[in-house]
């Protein structure tokens, strides 16, 4: 394909690209050169091949000393030993490979569901099509907050800027044109094109797409660059801290163990193997995969609920919520827009309009008693309708399921259709220019020649701007000054309707012989032609997910652009806003001193006609009072307040590029509903992190101090090296990944949010892992000091018998760890399917290792009697019951 595009006009592009302006490719011809070009995406870091993945299982520097130890003991002739060592270290790397694939298979799963959608002309109709799928000749349609899918020659623009930072790294917008450039060399001077990665962030636009993937500008960019490696989660770099600490000490440890060993003449292999060993099962070596997969199944749950995280460390945040600021369109409501009401203010009267949703059948009734229009009603309806029809970007269409929908804006989809319903439509009228909406002058404005060559401008817009900026009103003999009363009138009007819950939009117009010089003249001595009011219903669920948050201790706060009055009516109904809460508008804010709005903070549930700056400023005040907030949104404007915020929540229906692009979250149902089930299940991860922590580090405090008292006490080693890498393998694998996929407790959100500051571990949970370690050993202990010296059965039955009952109080031990504050039972004992599955594992292993004749040699056990596992078990299940006791009087 030629690299030239700049230099060419329009209709050139159009006709090299073999595509048409008004009606794209055909479908068959994009699939057709999908498998010329290929994709539109960038190629991927190489990725490591299964044997690389493989063989980087055994780079940790625990592993090296293992398969060292292993290679010691094949060089003296301890080949049992070397064999069984070198095969649990193989284990270790199998479970771990297939952890790390497993977790990889999620992370590619959530990325497909991220991926970009492109509005894009294929036979004549406009659709949503990934990005991925866009080949050359594409046309394709951009709006403010867009971003660009691929290289693009513009072929229409209306005062589009575009954000070319992300590219040439110039920050400030850069006005795009559709002349072609004959000097333009580098991609900054290439005014007539749109390149892959850059943002819309004002106007609109239609281009055709000129190249894909690698063969863009950002392509050839990334062709030169490296794969970078992901950083690490705050939670990951605490639990590698973590791990570091434990080495050293447990390296510590072991090495008294083996220096008292020697004084007291033991075997010097046989005493580094131990050390090795119990070194290697005091390292929770397993932590991190556990850790991995147990967020990477969370996001995967929650991508299920609706919640796309985007960025992992927002996992661990969303536990410690406290705030949720939430937008009010389409997330509490339903983002179905219905104009129900219109006030029309030649004739002072206010027209009733049936129907619902998109679709375009209802009629027009005279105030609250359906009686028909008269024709004065008529006219001034009829021209309100048209200028909300003309005033509009969006397109309402049908479905495949034959149910209508709005492509674009849902007020103004609101608009089109109720001016279909009138049998209106944009026939005669040419678009002249148009000034896209924007959040400062809350106002758009089209300016159109009808079929008798006149010029009219079209507008609307919040009320208080239209009402301001109008200077005339329609009467019964022509146009007449719009009186303070008219003003009056009107805005009484907003303020009925708004108090009905009611979204309102102004409408106004004006004439002019030639087409005005710019919008500001166009937005000058308007004729005000009244107000539509629309009602977007509030979800079913959201009240009830109001609630829920409130039961969590999570205030609830909704920002909005709308008016103040419909603003309160909507937060009634969803449950956040009560009779003794505050509500401000951005200007009442503006009138605040930092001081005044701090104390004022806790009380104010709702924000009305706020602008971007209002909305950093609120989630700022939030920040600085120690709270963590999560704030939801869906535009350009918001997107500054979204990166701001603790939790950026972006939409993932009507929400912006931008606002994707600026977020760690991304809702693909827009349902406020679905924030609080991401909240509860980042809740229930990062709980089922802490009980991981827990019962690994619980169990292998056990192991160290059953070595280290029998050492210190003389007595003969409980458990050999062999034992205890096989009970490191067997209790902290499969056991600790059926924790990480515990249910979340009934009362997840009856309790306080946690705060940001709070670790896996604090001193009280270190001083009850200890105990609980302790009451391992001492179990173990003593039914090896009973077996050794009160039955006298021998060291290598006593070693068996302390094998079991390690193995068993670690097995009953993890059902202590469901729940670390409730007993065991009250979280039912089939509810987890994985965590009783591990433990029947491990039940058969040990079984098999007792009973058949070719493992008793390699693990140096013997058979145990009915009467010795009725010993086992009777004391394997004691730190069950002792914390279950525990637990019991903590609870009264």
């Amino acid at each position: 394909m030629p690299q030239d595009w700049h230099t060419k006009n329009a209709s050139d592009a159009l006709k090299s690209l073999g595509s048409n302006a008004l009606d794209g490719l055909t479908c068959a011809e994009a699939k057709e050169r999908l498998g010329k070009y290929g994709r539109n995406e960038l190629s991927e870091a190489k990725k490591k091949s299964a044997l690389v993945k493989f063989i980087s299982q055994f780079a940790e520097f625990i592993t090296l000393v293992l398969i060292g130890s292993a290679v010691i003991a094949a060089a003296l002739g301890n080949k049992a030993d070397a064999l069984a060592i070198a095969g649990i270290v193989v284990l270790n790397g199998v479970i771990g490979f297939l952890q790390e694939e497993k977790a990889a298979k999620v992370i590619e799963e959530l990325k497909k569901l991220s991926r970009p959608l492109a509005k894009v002309l294929r036979d004549k109709e406009l659709l949503s099509v990934s990005a991925e799928l866009l080949v050359p000749g594409d046309i394709v349609i951009i709006e403010a907050g867009d971003f660009i899918p691929a290289d693009c020659r513009l072929i229409e623009v209306r005062s589009l800027r575009l954000d070319e930072s992300a590219l040439t790294g110039e920050s400030s917008p850069v006005d795009k044109t559709t002349e072609a450039l004959a000097n333009a060399d580098n991609a900054a001077e290439q005014l007539n094109m749109a390149f892959s990665g850059t943002k819309a962030v004002y106007g609109r636009g239609r281009c055709v797409v000129t190249a894909t993937g690698m063969s863009t500008e950002i392509g050839s960019i990334a062709a030169m660059l490296e794969g970078i490696k992901a950083e690490p989660t705050p939670l990951q770099k605490s639990l590698a801290a973590l791990a570091r600490l434990l080495v050293y000490g447990a390296l510590a440890i072991c090495a008294v163990i083996f220096i008292i060993g020697m004084l007291r003449g033991e075997n010097a292999l046989n005493m580094f193997l131990t050390a090795v060993s119990l070194a290697v099962a005091a390292i929770p070596e397993g932590l991190p995969a556990v850790v991995a997969i147990t967020l990477s199944l969370g996001v995967q749950r929650m991508s299920k609920r609706h919640a796309l995280i985007r960025k992992l460390p927002s996992v661990e945040t969303l536990g410690s919520a406290d705030v949720i600021a939430s937008d009010k369109t389409g997330t509490l409501t339903q983002n179905q827009m219905t104009v129900k009401k219109i006030f029309l203010s030649a004739t002072g009267s206010t027209v009733n309009v049936t129907g619902a949703g998109y679709a375009p059948e209802g009629e027009f009734f005279i105030n609250d008693n359906n009686t028909n229009l008269p024709q004065a009603e008529k006219t001034s309806l009829e021209i309100t309708l048209l200028t909300g029809l003309l005033c509009a970007s969006a397109e309402i269409k049908k479905n495949n399921g034959n149910q209508w929908f709005c492509v674009g804006d849902p007020t103004e989809g609101a608009l089109i259709t109720a001016a279909k319903k009138a049998m209106l439509t944009k026939d005669g009228f040419t678009l002249l220019f148009e000034e896209p909406f924007d959040s400062e002058r809350k106002l758009m404005t089209t300016v159109y020649k009808n079929a008798s060559n006149e010029v009219h401008a079209f507008v609307k817009g919040a009320p208080e701007s239209i009402i301001s900026r109008s200077a005339f009103v329609l009467g019964k003999n022509g146009l007449r000054p719009l009186t303070a009363n008219d003003r009056q009138i009107a805005l009484a009007h907003c303020d009925e309707f708004a108090s009905e819950g009611l979204r309102i939009v102004a409408l106004a117009t004006r004439s002019f012989e030639k087409l005005p010089e710019n919008a500001a003249t166009a937005e000058e001595e308007l004729v005000f032609l009244g107000l539509c009011a629309m009602r977007d219903p509030v979800r079913a669920e959201a009240p009830t997910a109001v609630k829920i948050a409130h039961g969590a201790g999570i205030v609830t706060i909704m920002i909005t652009g709308d008016h103040k009055l419909t603003a309160i009516a909507v937060a009634k109904e969803a449950g956040i806003f009560k009779d003794n809460d505050t509500a401000l508008t951005g200007e009442e804010l503006d009138l605040l001193g930092d001081e005044e709005f701090s104390k004022l903070l806790s009380s104010v549930k709702v924000y009305a006609r706020v602008s971007p700056s209002h909305k950093l400023r609120i989630i700022r005040a939030w920040k600085a009072s120690g709270h963590v907030i999560a704030m939801t949104g869906d535009g350009v404007n918001d997107a500054p307040a979204l990166k701001e915020a603790d939790i950026g929540v972006a939409m993932g229906l009507i929400g912006t590029d931008v606002a994707k692009e600026a977020s760690d979250m991304v809702l693909t149902d827009d349902n406020f509903a679905s924030i609080v089930s991401a909240v509860e299940e980042g809740r229930a991860i990062f709980e089922n992190i802490k009980k991981t922590v827990h019962y690994l580090l619980s169990c292998n405090l056990g192991e160290i101090l059953i070595i280290f008292v029998a050492s210190v006490a003389g007595m003969p080693l409980p458990l050999l090296p062999i034992q205890i890498l096989w009970t490191n393998l067997v209790t902290d694998g499969l056991p600790a990944i059926g924790l990480a996929m515990e249910p979340a407790s009934a009362d997840i959100m009856e309790k306080k949010p946690r705060r940001a500051t709070d670790g896996i571990i604090s001193r009280a949970s270190l001083l009850t892992m200890f105990m609980q370690g302790a009451f391992i050993a001492l179990c173990t202990l003593s039914v090896y000091a009973g077996e050794l010296y009160l039955v006298d059965s021998g060291t290598p039955k006593a070693r068996t018998m302390a094998f079991m009952t390690l193995v068993f109080c670690q097995n009953f031990h993890i059902f202590n760890c469901r729940d670390l504050e409730k007993p065991a039972l009250t979280r039912g004992i089939f509810s987890n399917r994985m965590l009783n599955i591990a433990v029947g594992v491990i039940l058969i292993s040990q079984l098999l290792i007792v009973y058949l004749p070719r493992f008793q040699p390699v693990f140096n056990v013997e058979p145990l009697t009915a009467i010795d596992w009725a010993i086992v078990f009777a004391v394997a299940i004691q730190p069950l019951v002792w914390m279950e006791v525990v637990k019991r009087i903590g609870k009264r």
